[in-house]
């Protein structure tokens, strides 16, 4: 796999934490805050009683969470953890008012995309030491501990344990492919070849389903890289970013021509639950997700009428991938029972929990144990994926979750515009401009910050 560089300090730690992270997917591949305020410092409380954990999927990993859930109970009766499902498009806004308001939980679902944002409100509860005197320590992929210190923004501190990686992937309709006498979509001229020849609008049959809901800037972001084959979100210098780059701006008006032409009008406010589900009940070609979807597919369509592949290849085999944030549980440093809430998350990220977790959602294990695990191998997207980063055939565009503004950029405030771009309200180049400009200050304070 390869990972582009830059000459900056915090250049270099991604780099690292993308190489690590690299090596991992190819091993298959109430008790809340008292006043909601970031710098509660809550109490270590008896280690018994209640935790209030906030799952950041919820509704899609529910039914995992709570099996886990009464396995720990029955290992720990003197807890009780009451759980609140936050669907993942509005768990960052949860977040953000229970640390201003209250009613923080005691463990929170805490990806990487966010976890910058909420460790500088000093929301979070540092782990590196509870991790050195667990069960745990040694048990966690070096790779993904270091994937989260760097989302969190420190060089040590460790502010959510975590629990899986993901991978972009490109889930086609093998029975709809052999009809149409199509090859696999292995490459990004086979891919729009595809998305017109299955497309047929009367019939309501179409060959994509682009995501331009919550959540549709990442994965317009990884078909701009992809397309284009820049390798690094930002300049030599570290300071201007790429998406701007002309080649980027060519590829993202070809991918977005695809709206209502190829793929159905409801895509337009459609999240991954709604495209996933759409995809899995209609006559739709391709969709792109990640392997947290996998088991949903397999249970509507079983194992023979589609395959899950990574990203296609641009010209000369080259595969470009934007990278997918590892997930996590975070400890609210205003818990009034923190042991009890480390005694969770501890359980949660162990072999069994761990291995259960990451096999319902067809992701890749945090723990060492867990990744060893057979079922991984009989799961092809994720064997694929870590094929594909350990051949040296992809690169891997490390995305800036790092910056404590990420995520309000690439959701609230572009999300909206994405929109208008898939209508032709406005053009793929002053979308890209505003994002760049948004992107460059956020990272020279960033930069100006840790000088």
């Amino acid at each position: 796999m390869k990972i582009s560089n830059r000459s900056t300090s915090t250049g270099r730690r991604r780099t690292s934490a993308a190489v690590a992270l690299g090596a991992v997917l190819a091993l298959t591949a109430t008790a809340c805050g008292d006043d909601g305020s970031g710098g509660g410092d809550g109490a270590e409380g008896s280690g018994t009683g209640k935790i209030v954990f906030w799952d950041n999927n919820g509704g899609v990993r529910t039914d995992i969470w709570k099996e886990i859930i009464a396995d720990f109970e029955k290992a720990n009766p003197d807890i009780k953890v009451d759980y609140v499902g936050i669907p993942s498009t509005d768990v960052q806004s949860k977040y953000d008012t229970a640390i201003q308001g209250g009613g923080l939980p005691d463990v929170g679902g805490v990806g990487a995309a966010m976890l910058a944002g909420i460790a500088a409100q000093n929301a979070l509860e540092p782990l590196e030491g509870r991790l050195a005197k667990s069960s745990l320590n040694g048990k966690l992929n070096e790779g993904m501990v270091e994937s989260v210190k760097v989302a969190g923004g420190s060089d040590d501190a460790v502010f959510s344990i975590p629990t899986s990686a993901n991978n972009g992937t490109l889930y086609y309709r093998t029975d709809l492919f052999k009809k149409a006498g199509l090859e696999a979509p292995t490459t990004w001229d086979a891919f729009y070849e595809a998305a017109e020849k299955l497309t047929d609008a009367k019939q309501n049959e179409f060959g994509y389903t682009i995501r331009g809901g919550a959540g549709s800037i990442a994965q317009a972001l990884d078909a701009m890289y992809g397309q284009s084959g820049i390798t690094s979100f930002w300049d030599a210098g570290g300071e201007k970013t790429t998406v701007n780059d002309p080649k980027n701006v060519e590829a993202l008006e070809k991918y977005a021509d695809l709206y209502k032409k190829y793929t159905p009008a409801a895509d337009l406010n459609n999240d991954f639950t709604k495209m996933v589900s759409q995809w899995d009940s209609g006559t739709i070609g391709m969709l792109n997700h990640n392997l947290g979807s996998y088991q949903d597919h397999v249970k509507a369509l079983g194992t023979e009428k589609f395959r899950g592949i990574p990203q296609p290849t641009g010209p000369g085999g080259k595969r470009v991938q934007v990278s997918n944030p590892v997930d996590g549980l975070g400890l609210f440093k205003a818990s009034k029972n923190k042991e009890a809430a480390w005694k969770f998350i501890e359980f949660a990220a162990s072999h069994e929990s761990n291995s259960r977790w990451n096999e319902s959602a067809g992701a890749i294990p945090s723990n060492t144990e867990a990744a060893k695990d057979t079922w991984i191998s009989k799961a092809e997207p994720t064997k694929l994926a870590a094929e594909a980063l350990n051949d040296g055939s992809t690169t891997i565009v490390q995305l800036p979750y790092y910056l404590p503004d990420w995520n309000t950029i690439s959701k609230a405030d572009n999300e909206p515009s994405f929109q208008k771009v898939l209508l032709g309200d406005l053009s793929a180049k002053d979308f890209l401009d505003k994002m760049a400009e948004q992107l460059n200050a956020a990272q020279k304070e960033w930069n100006e910050q840790k000088a």
